[in-house]
């Protein structure tokens, strides 16, 4: 017995004396063993505890019969020393359990399968401070406690998610362009998906319908449809934010396999008695009604997360779904993707969420910026941006006002769906055709050679290179000028790229020039829609009786032409004294860009992914706000 306390204790102190777990490296998950880390600290704390008080009372005891020997007893510090450092050790253990709580969670590992467990008061602590901060406001808590995710009544916008409030908009965004991607391009059976496979691959599985046959009837999805797609698209977020391996589903203290075969009434008069005096003002309140369950299997996922439907349609929706994000990845994992791990994720003073939060939900990784890759900014340290190419992308009003700089891998999307982000709110913008992304004929080729052209400029971006260089890009870009053009253009012995720029506009594209017959000149024409999900008056729609204006999200087409990459005047130009002997041509080419071009900030946005683009719309200009 006394070799096994003093096991214990010599254990006891060498715990005590380690330093904390080291932060997880985002590369390496952390391991767990058959017994979780939480499980095993937990038990360890129980046993240790006890030990530390037997030793005391042995102390105790042997302190008295010192007394009464006459013999010395121990120090009164080293019974101290031994209590501490026990005490110390299972306050580590605590820490380390909290640690993994929340890391990653593992099915069936450190959690029941299927089942929904409570956090503890510590990791409810540093969950609610990452997420709202210290000190916040109950104007925020209140919107960010009642926004569900739900879908428009109205019938010309019924495939979109409605915001009654500010804040949670950016949550809202991230998930409608995802339920976007479902509703447009994949089959109406979803049935056929796999969902054993990591459901953001399905772009590269050629799963979808063809672009073409889009459809903009929306009011013809029918509501299995579009809550299928609603819940299709949460898994994926989760699984993207958990690496492909797991998911988080956080729900409240209630039994949603109840509710299975109940009518609609009856299930929300269950939920309103859930929510009844539910309140989001502290950490406590967390604790109280947030129930956690993991999963690594998609398919159980998909099905536990249409059971629990109805709770992310109640007001605690859009914040439930922010914490499931926040735990499948990990909040040991949150706080390294950051560049500044102290501030709070919803922004003061207005409640925003941040751009940490929509990358998240877009990109799996909480990074706070939008450029590609990671900018090295000296002294080894670095600013985190976003890693690979996501199904859904994002669109700044920012980057107009040179702000900030939105990567490709953000611009060009596999789906042409995009968040738009103003500086307080986010919209989503799409188009029914997946060719809008595409680089037309011309464009394509400026890109070729321009490419040439810099591989063989040796001044530093000067622009100009040599003739040998100039034969090799006339090589690459299969471009036939005639011998007198050559001799002209290496007259100087230095060819610039604004004067093989011209020259390459009056040659056709028939010779590997960029001069169009038809009078296009890589001119683009397409649609695209924006979608505001914030409930707003609409003022060319009266309610019944004309008494108020209509409140409900907007819908707005837009209209967009595209002139090549040169500029415009040169466009212009090229299409006028092509066209002008043929009035066919000139209707099509030249009437459409007489059309008066409409601005709003939307534009600006889009001119960021498509530069000298033009708009129109019919009715109000579209909000971004």
């Amino acid at each position: 017995m006394v070799d096994r306390e003093d096991e214990d204790f010599q254990m006891a102190l060498r715990m005590s004396l380690q330093s904390l777990p080291p932060e997880a490296k985002r590369s390496k998950p952390l391991e767990i063993a058959e017994e979780s880390l939480e499980a095993r600290n937990r038990r360890l704390q129980r046993e240790l505890m006890a030990s530390a008080a037997e030793k005391r009372m042995k102390a105790s005891e042997s302190e008295a019969a010192g007394n009464k020997s006459g013999s010395p007893s121990k120090p009164a510090s080293a019974s101290v020393v031994g209590d501490t450092k026990a005490v110390s050790m299972a306050s580590v253990a605590g820490e380390q359990a909290s640690s993994t709580h929340l890391g990653k969670f593992k099915e069936g590992e450190g959690m029941r399968l299927g089942s929904c467990e409570a956090l503890s008061s510590a990791d409810a602590e540093k969950l609610f401070t990452l997420v709202f901060g210290n000190c916040v406001s109950r104007d925020v808590l209140a919107q960010w406690s009642n926004q569900g995710i739900r879908f428009s009544p109205d019938p010309e916008t019924c495939m979109g998610l409605v915001q009654e409030k500010g804040g949670p908009c950016g949550v809202l965004a991230t998930i409608q362009a995802y339920v976007l991607k479902y509703l447009l391009f994949f089959s109406d059976n979803f049935s056929k998906i796999d969902v054993n496979k990591p459901l953001y691959e399905l772009g590269r599985n050629k799963l979808y319908q063809n672009s073409q046959t889009a459809s903009n009837n929306f009011a013809s999805i029918t509501e299995d449809r579009k809550q299928r797609a609603l819940v299709y698209s949460m898994a994926e977020i989760l699984f993207l934010c958990g690496n492909g391996k797991q998911a988080v589903v956080a729900t409240i203290g209630v039994n949603c396999h109840d509710w299975e075969g109940s009518e609609d009434d009856q299930s929300e008069l269950m939920l309103a008695k859930a929510l009844k005096d539910l309140s989001v003002a502290t950490a406590s309140d967390l604790q109280k009604f947030l129930r956690i369950s993991a999963y690594n299997s998609q398919e159980t996922a998909i099905h536990q997360l249409l059971i629990a439907l109805p709770v992310f349609q109640s007001r605690m929706g859009a914040l439930l779904f922010l914490i499931s994000a926040l735990l499948s990845r990990g909040l040991e994992f949150i706080q390294a993707d950051r560049d500044d791990p102290s501030l709070p994720l919803v922004t003061a003073p207005f409640g925003h969420a941040s751009q940490e939060i929509v990358n998240l939900l877009i990109c799996g990784e909480a990074v706070p910026n939008v450029f590609d890759g990671r900018m090295d900014v000296g002294g080894g340290m670095f600013l985190k941006g976003v890693a690979m190419t996501p199904e859904i992308g994002f669109l700044s009003l920012l980057e107009s006002l040179n702000l900030c700089k939105v990567g490709q891998h953000l611009k060009s999307p596999r789906w042409p769906i995009w968040v738009v982000g103003s500086e307080s709110h986010y919209t989503v913008l799409f188009a029914l055709d997946s060719a809008v992304q595409e680089e037309n004929e011309l464009e394509e080729r400026e890109s070729k050679i321009r490419k040439a052209f810099d591989a063989q400029d040796q001044s530093g971006g000067g622009g100009f290179i040599g003739v040998e260089g100039f034969q090799q890009v006339l090589r690459e870009g299969n471009i036939d000028f005639p011998p007198a053009k050559i001799d002209h253009l290496c007259s100087s012995g230095v060819i610039v790229w604004s004067e093989l720029w011209h020259a390459l506009l009056e040659l056709d594209k028939s010779y590997g020039g960029l001069k169009d017959s038809s009078g296009l000149m890589g001119k683009k024409l397409f649609d695209l829609y924006h979608f505001n999900g914030i409930a707003k008056s609409v003022s060319n729609t009266t309610a019944v009786g004309g008494e108020s204006p209509l409140q409900k999200p907007r819908l707005c087409k837009l209209s967009v032409v595209v002139p090549p990459r040169w500029t415009q005047e040169e466009f212009l130009a090229d299409v006028v004294s092509s066209s002008s002997n043929d009035p066919s041509v000139r209707d099509t080419g030249i009437l459409e860009l007489n059309q008066p071009p409409q601005h709003a900030p939307l534009v600006d946005c889009i001119r960021t992914r498509w530069p000298r683009a033009m708009c129109s719309w019919i009715g109000d200009a579209p909000s971004i706000v």
